[in-house]
């Protein structure tokens, strides 16, 4: 009954933290907008290529996680590290990584040129969905990798005694209830594409819904149009969800000893060519943000290292009330609550909170804690989707036992859930800390130059001409951002296999 009002009383909290803003730019734009013939073409194209780049992430994901959770090899969990890279890097730094491995004048269009083969343009809606593809295959991968690293090794050896199909009796009930729902968390996301759309679309018929609430805030000030088009992006994000909580199965696969998953089945070498294949696309655009940035380490000025210091402490301060709100939030209505922060656009959240705080506070007296909590309610539903299996099944397991004991629920997360929760706990704290270290969104509406972080330096040195200190100074994003992921996610492996 206590988890159950905290868990309301949370869900409250973040459901008044959505919806305040919006409907304070629609207070104040009058009244909701009807669509134009624009905004429905960005529409159709939002939907469109969101549902066609979940569904790539996750088809591509789940012969990648099926290989690295049936391999172990040297370096084996240092690579997956290093994987999700992508997922939490800035999205105008992956870009560049993109567009140097991609680009017209980039490595792939190099190779096809020696050879005299027709060369590839990056810019439209295929690169749209390449981009999307890119930066969601990692979080895919990370989220059924869970979901087969929580069948117990009893399971596995039971099915292996009894010559029973291990993909059709194991396997296949673990994807059914894991795939729904990283398909509709990189549904919402890819609907909320602004940078990858204004970079990469290469025009009109490549906008989504974003960049049309872009547009109408940038060139028209029409806060009436931005608040519709917010509310519709609302919408398919709670549809999203909804239909995932629905075809999603919660009724996991039986208590075990938490013994290492020992695999036996599969063929190594096919194992072995998806990883590869996977290494290489997350990994080439990389190593050219880390070539092209290296020289630029050099030229950073002071205030990039103020910038830094800024960034870290808003991201642990992100971490924590994250995680917080997710172990608080541990329910399918609470799942759906969280939805809230991805559904809406943050051009509309940011703007929303400006206007609550602006006759009270001088807006960039409160630019990182506004940041901090912006950046909370955009990595809830990550964080929830990967702690909530993992609760349902503990639950699922010893939940009767814990009632026959009487068990408070301080005890019962002491011993039965938190002993069970510490390698989700660590993959999300760490997938938030960098989420929140890369974030460049909210800040560009508050800050001033006291309160920059490293995201919005980097930007400022773009817009200054400053090309090489901008590279080094993403770079040393990249670095820092990786560096929290691993330790966090390192400390919830730590002394198990992963």
């Amino acid at each position: 009954m206590a988890q159950r009002a905290l868990a309301i009383i949370a869900a409250l909290i973040v459901a008044g933290l959505v919806i305040g803003p919006v409907a304070k730019v629609l207070h104040t734009g009058g009244s909701l907008a009807a669509l134009t013939v624009g905004d429905w073409a960005a529409l159709r194209f939002t939907i469109w290529q969101a549902a066609l780049s979940a569904a790539l992430s996750v088809c591509f994901a789940i012969p990648v996680a099926r290989a690295l959770a049936r391999r172990h090899f040297p370096g084996r969990g240092l690579l997956i590290s290093i994987m999700g890279a992508p997922f939490i890097l800035p999205v105008i730094v992956a870009i560049l990584g993109l567009l140097a491995v991609f680009g017209g004048n980039g490595w792939v269009n190099a190779i096809l040129g020696a050879v005299g083969a027709p060369r590839i343009d990056i810019y439209g809606y295929h690169g749209v969905i390449l981009a999307h593809v890119f930066f969601n295959l990692p979080l895919a991968v990370r989220m059924i990798l869970q979901g087969w690293l929580a069948i117990p090794a009893e399971r596995l050896h039971v099915a292996a005694s009894l010559g029973a199909p291990v993909g059709r009796v194991l396997e296949r009930p673990m994807l059914w209830q894991v795939c729904p729902g990283a398909f509709a968390i990189i549904f919402v996301i890819c609907t909320g594409s602004f940078a990858v759309a204004l970079t990469l679309g290469g025009g009109p018929r490549a906008t989504t819904v974003e960049l049309a609430i872009y547009q109408a805030f940038k060139f028209d000030f029409d806060l009436s149009r931005a608040a519709t088009l917010a509310m519709v992006q609302l919408g398919l994000g709670l549809t999203a969800g909804a239909l995932a909580l629905r075809l999603a199965r919660t009724e996991g696969f039986g208590a075990g000893f938490d013994r290492v998953v020992q695999r036996w089945d599969g063929h190594a070498g096919v194992d072995a060519i998806w990883i590869a294949l996977a290494s290489a696309f997350l990994l080439l655009p990389l190593a050219a943000v880390v070539l092209s940035g290296a020289p630029g380490l050099a030229l950073l000025p002071s205030s990039v290292w103020d910038a830094t210091l800024r960034s870290v402490v808003l991201a642990l301060g992100a971490t924590a009330l994250t995680i917080c709100f997710a172990l608080a939030l541990v329910s399918r209505a609470g799942e759906m609550a969280s939805l809230l922060g991805i559904s809406v656009s943050g051009l509309v959240l940011g703007t929303g909170l400006f206007l609550l705080l602006r006759p009270y506070v001088r807006p960039g007296d409160v630019a990182l804690p506004v940041t901090m909590l912006v950046n909370v309610l955009m990595a809830l539903p990550f964080a929830l989707r990967i702690l909530k299996p993992e609760v349902d099944a503990a639950r699922a397991d010893f939940g009767r036992l814990a009632d026959a004991l009487g068990l408070s629920v301080y005890a019962r997360w002491r011993i039965i859930y938190l002993p069970r929760l510490r390698r989700p706990l660590g993959f999300a704290a760490g997938l938030t800390a960098a989420l929140s270290m890369g974030d460049l969104g909210v800040i560009t509406l508050f800050a001033d130059g006291d309160s920059a972080t490293l995201p919005l330096q980097i930007y400022r040195l773009m817009g200054s001409y400053q090309m090489e200190a901008a590279q080094g100074a993403a770079l040393l994003l990249l670095a820092l951002s990786l560096l929290l992921f691993w330790v966090f996610d390192r400390g919830g492996r730590a002394g198990v296999e992963a």
